[in-house]
């Protein structure tokens, strides 16, 4: 039986399935639109003036390409995949062998830069951390040989409508509190509201957001104490928050803003692209790891 009172009215999918339906559907035309052949000469006239050594013979489009169709193929299928569409396509361009393929990958550069549309305004964020499993293998090897192999942790900045600002990847060991002040500090200029969960509720948080005059809306634990203790931004919302109910609090908060800024990004981006890696040196996991999380901001822009 349902406990209303604690989960409320039963949830009524008013979702548009006929939108829903084209958006899936136009995944597989961003997976597999070859757009660089149109472009092909041009940009690798751009990237070879003034090169010093051998010119590049495969434009950086290409490899953004086949990033992200790496998120679901290896190396070598991509090597494959090329030679299929190099001979069907009238250029008969030559074919990246797949150890290339994975030198270029690996030196991508990726950048998760605010876009000129989303400066019109002042953005509202969530932050929120999830980790990625650094093999396919589970539970059972580490419990049948005592072996670690570890996790990938993962911090986003995010907006309601799914664009991630910014990300933090490191081992499980990372400091979340501390990677979100990072990236506050790197995007100020452009942040209008922080929405975080519980986690979050220390002084050093609040101060950073209260020296560049930026919203918070972050879960207040419910022993908090009203004392300043050096930090009187914190003592200001644990006040509001307990001159209110939660629900009301989470209303004019627009705290539920946190799940698609947040947590929705991590849910789409394990859905999509799966939660583990295929790279075996540290520095490549979580550059793989970035460009899944790139992949999705791609994906985003045509869904």
């Amino acid at each position: 039986m349902v406990n209303e009172k604690r989960w409320g009215k039963k949830y009524v999918d008013n979702r548009n399935w006929q939108e829903y339906t084209e958006k899936l559907v136009m995944r597989g035309y961003f997976y597999f639109n070859p757009e660089f052949l149109n472009k092909w000469n041009e940009e690798l006239k751009q990237m070879n003036a003034r090169k010093i050594g051998q010119p590049y013979l495969y434009p950086e489009s290409m490899i953004k390409f086949l990033a992200v169709l790496h998120c679901k193929f290896d190396f070598r299928a991509l090597e494959g995949f090329m030679r299929w569409l190099s001979e069907i396509n009238k250029f008969n361009f030559p074919v990246i062998d797949y150890s290339q393929i994975c030198r270029r990958y690996n030196a991508l550069e990726i950048d998760f830069k605010i876009l000129k549309e989303d400066m019109k305004d002042y953005l509202l964020v969530g932050v929120d951390g999830s980790g990625e499993k650094s093999t396919k293998r589970g539970g059972w090897m580490r419990e049948k040989w005592k072996t670690k192999k570890g996790w990938i942790k993962v911090v986003i900045l995010g907006t309601p409508d799914g664009k991630i600002i910014d990300i933090r990847i490191g081992t499980e060991t990372l400091d979340e509190r501390a990677s979100v002040r990072g990236m506050i500090r790197n995007n100020h200029k452009k942040i209008k509201k922080v929405i975080l969960d519980g986690w979050h509720d220390c002084r050093k948080t609040f101060d950073l957001c209260e020296q560049y005059n930026i919203e918070t809306a972050i879960k207040i634990r419910k022993n908090a104490q009203t004392k300043a203790k050096g930090s009187p931004r914190r003592r200001k919302e644990v006040l509001f928050y307990k001159s209110m109910t939660h629900k009301e609090w989470v209303k004019k908060k627009e705290y539920g803003l946190r799940w698609p800024a947040s947590e929705g990004i991590f849910s789409r981006q394990k859905t999509i692209f799966g939660e583990y890696v295929s790279a075996k040196k540290k520095i490549n996991m979580y550059h793989e790891v970035k460009l899944k999380f790139w992949a999705v901001n791609k994906l985003n822009e045509i869904t």
